[in-house]
């Protein structure tokens, strides 16, 4: 039937591609990691340094997933072709939807696979720290930031990365000041690296009794999270530390106690805070990681050949580079200025649907396509 010839075309067509995708992936390689790590854990005294052993059974862990999700597409791709077939021969178009159903599902398999092999960066596969601040503009730029902290952890969930809130300063009457999160989990960093900048709203206010619309901005910065086994030599008259309250939203995490920890790096102005763990102590070593990781991402960025030739940092945020604006009124539109990639359901964006404008972001940055602010 002329319904079904049309769906197997498509899918051949769609066989290259996993075959090059396998190459993509680096299959062979991976395989034989995978036999190396595991000869290595059932050697003698595995266990005596237990971070390490820890490190290889989570690196074969996750490579074992990619071999899966490898396989599960190929058996996805043959299972469909016989759905097709199978309703070719018996003419029975019953099944024509779910054969459909199933060819759209191995393009997105496909899709999401081939994104993967787009995280080539070194510090990709690592996990990312996010740290967000509202503009000026009080009360809506404090909300708006919260929004976006909410949007974030929506996605985060959705895409079962675990999250742990490191700071969170409380706006005066609503939202948040500036908060940092932790998403831990595999391309965490390679992923939420593209969402890096000025994030642009319109609306009509909720705090405005007049109704007026307004234009709100707060940006969030995404740094990898550095392994320990990462060294940085950052000199100790170099950091300046304060110690305050801890304060958190509703009044749950608040510490009575002067455990939360601020550090300045006095060469670069870079300012970091811990104030979840119970400790000075383990709030310090927090926010010690934090500004290790800041301080790398921008080594790379500027291509510095050192840390000490970072001379400082923009203190404040450039509202001319924003880089997605998010419209609720008077029409319903997200679009990210440097890729074009736009959606009307704002809805679903805000509550962590920004797949479309990450893998836009990832195919143009592979391609040298993405627009110059």
């Amino acid at each position: 039937m002329l319904q079904f010839e049309e769906l197997k075309l498509e899918l051949e067509g769609l066989k290259p591609e996993i075959d090059d995708l396998a190459d993509a992936l680096g299959l062979k390689s991976i395989m034989s990691e995978i036999e190396q790590l595991e000869h290595r854990a059932a050697e003698p005294g595995f266990w005596d340094d237990m971070e390490k052993s820890q490190k290889i059974l989570q690196r074969t862990s996750n490579l074992k997933t990619k071999v899966e999700e490898f396989e599960k597409l190929k058996a996805s791709y043959d299972d469909t072709m016989t759905l097709i077939e199978l309703g070719n021969e018996e003419e029975d178009l019953s099944l024509l939807d779910e054969a459909k159903a199933e060819l759209e599902e191995v393009k997105k398999n496909l899709e999401k696979q081939r994104l993967k092999t787009l995280l080539t960066g070194e510090y990709d596969k690592n996990n990312a720290i996010l740290t967000f601040h509202a503009g000026s503009g009080g009360t809506e730029a404090q909300d708006w930031a919260q929004m976006l902290y909410r949007m974030y952890t929506r996605w985060a969930a959705a895409h079962d990365f675990k999250v742990k809130e490191i700071d969170y300063l409380d706006g005066d009457e609503a939202g948040l000041k500036s908060a940092v999160l932790l998403i831990e989990g595999e391309n965490a960093y390679g992923y939420l690296k593209s969402e890096a900048g000025v994030h642009r709203l319109v609306r009509v206010s909720p705090f405005d009794s007049a109704g007026r619309r307004h234009t709100s901005f707060s940006s969030l910065e995404v740094m990898p999270e550095i392994d320990d086994d990462i060294k940085i030599d950052i000199a100790p008259e170099d950091i300046k530390m304060d110690v305050y309250r801890a304060s958190g939203a509703g009044g749950q995490k608040v510490n009575k106690t002067s455990s939360a920890v601020r550090l300045t790096h006095i060469p670069t102005g870079i300012v970091v805070a811990s104030q979840v763990e119970r400790s000075q102590y383990q709030n310090r070593d927090v926010a010690m990681k934090m500004l290790m990781s800041k301080l790398m991402e921008i080594k790379e960025r500027e291509h510095l050949e050192k840390i000490e030739d970072i001379k400082g940092v923009q203190k404040e945020i450039t509202w001319g580079s924003q880089i997605r604006s998010y419209v609720f009124m008077p029409y319903t539109l997200v679009k990210d200025h440097r890729t074009g990639f736009e959606t009307g359901n704002i809805n679903a964006v805000m509550d962590g649907d920004i797949d479309g404008f990450i893998n836009a972001y990832l195919k143009a940055a592979s391609q040298g396509e993405l627009e110059k602010n």
